[in-house]
């Protein structure tokens, strides 16, 4: 999944950011509200964990800027303030979760996985198809019941062709959704990771690619 994090604190933010990506997640960081409504704008996110203290433009405008432009993005929010009064108010102005500093990692990760599986169409929390399992909370790929030792790269390209249940993902939306925005689209990231998770997954060949269109599970 792709993720936009949007927190003040470079040091925080690099933290979280760094501990998303070693989850397999797509990261980019905002460290001001217009930053955040520019790359928004820009990128398809799955998820924006949303701080609510921002300079610039504040985090209760980022979020109700989101909601009102229908974002697909699900917004988990931040705050240093865990009254009702403030969890009431943060999902009034359209964010889905609300979560307050200081949080535990693993909570952050597990409330995000969750907000993803929220995306329409609905997901279940294990994908199957065929003799492929694949588990994305914990980190689990299996092909006939045999563990398969990927990247989180490979992981992610694997999470993203089962949720599509067999219809063709391009090669575009591949780089969009599990690489971030330092990604170069002119390099050949896809067809070579593609590669190693063909070689991965074994005989017979499950990834199909389509000409001209990107690649599916067959």
């Amino acid at each position: 999944m792709r993720v936009l994090v949007v927190e003040d604190h470079e040091e925080l933010a690099e933290t979280v950011a760094a501990g998303l990506r070693r989850e397999g997640m797509a990261v980019d960081l905002a460290l001001d509200g217009p930053t955040a409504l520019e790359r928004a704008t820009v990128n398809a996110y799955d998820v924006v964990v949303l701080d609510r203290d921002l300079p610039g433009v504040h985090g209760d405008q980022v979020c109700r800027t989101l909601a009102a432009g229908g974002s697909r993005a699900r917004v988990l929010m931040l705050t240093a303030s865990g009254t009702v009064a403030d969890r009431v108010m943060g999902l009034g102005l359209g964010a889905d979760d609300y979560l307050s500093k200081p949080f535990a990692f693993a909570e952050l990760v597990a409330r995000i996985r969750a907000l993803a599986r929220r995306a329409l169409p609905a997901l279940p929390p294990v994908l199957v198809r065929g003799e492929l399992r694949l588990d994305p909370a914990r980190r689990q790929a299996t092909r006939s019941g045999s563990g398969l030792a990927l990247s989180p790269k490979e992981f992610a390209v694997l999470e993203l062709l089962l949720a599509a249940q067999g219809a063709v993902v391009s090669t575009e939306e591949l780089l969009e959704r599990a690489w971030d925005e330092a990604a170069d689209p002119f390099s050949q990231t896809v067809k070579v990771t593609v590669s190693r998770l063909r070689r991965k997954l074994g005989e017979p060949q499950v990834i199909a690619t389509v000409d001209r269109a990107g690649y599916r599970i067959a």
